[in-house]
């Protein structure tokens, strides 16, 4: 199976074990002070699913909210000074591009303005990373027609219900579901209603999440 979906009741979702050798997607879930990490070889995004806290981000006071999103470049170090329910979603990005002098940022999903895609579909571009790209992508009832990316994705689901099509193949997605995307994988991502679908999304080679084409090469106008 070239593509899989998982459920965020594991700490590692996907890594290459399960086929994903350009990153590791992981939940960390934190309660009190003293976790953190050492200097890594990765590029790593993080984002706040639940709770709140304080940290230190390459040697800089953050605080962490629902929405706040994290880039730590290789090299550096981060660590949780306070939690409470602090639930992160860290990508690991593998062999990662000079970071050009950014060791690291924070960003608040609601610092910044939504950019549209396609077919009413909008998006927030996230934290800056010369290896990936992170997102919030915000999907309206409605399934998008087959098309494929040039980039390799994981997805983690915010909220909504829906569902993945791919080759006659669909799974159910819910809050918490994962999923990995190789590049080239001709899919569709279905969102069920009644509300919006919220998905956060982590790719390389970095670029916009509206690029997409339609399983005859041709660019996706509208999906």
């Amino acid at each position: 199976m070239r593509w899989c979906v998982q459920s965020d009741e594991q700490s590692v979702l996907f890594g290459v074990e399960r086929g994903c050798a350009e990153f590791e997607q992981r939940v960390l879930r934190f309660d009190g002070a003293g976790a953190g990490e050492t200097p890594a070889a990765d590029d790593e995004v993080m984002y706040v699913l639940a709770g709140r806290g304080s940290a230190t981000i390459a040697g800089q006071p953050a605080e962490l909210v629902p929405g706040t999103a994290v880039y730590v470049a290789a090299g550096s170090s981060w660590s949780v000074d306070s939690a409470d329910a602090l639930e992160l979603l860290s990508v690991l990005v593998r062999d990662p591009l000079p970071a050009n002098g950014v060791r690291h940022a924070v960003v608040g999903v609601d610092e910044v303005e939504a950019d549209e895609a396609t077919a009413g579909r909008m998006f927030r571009l996230l934290v800056p990373c010369a290896s990936a790209t992170q997102f919030v992508g915000y999907i309206p009832p409605g399934r998008a027609p087959d098309h494929y990316h040039r980039y390799d994705e994981v997805v983690y689901v915010l909220q909504g219900n829906g569902a993945l099509h791919i080759d006659g193949e669909s799974t159910e997605l819910r809050a918490g579901s994962c999923i990995h995307l190789p590049a080239k994988l001709v899919h569709s991502l279905e969102n069920r209603g009644p509300g919006e679908m919220q998905v956060l999304g982590v790719f390389r080679p970095a670029g916009s999440p509206a690029e997409a084409y339609y399983p005859d090469g041709t660019p996706a106008l509208q999906y």
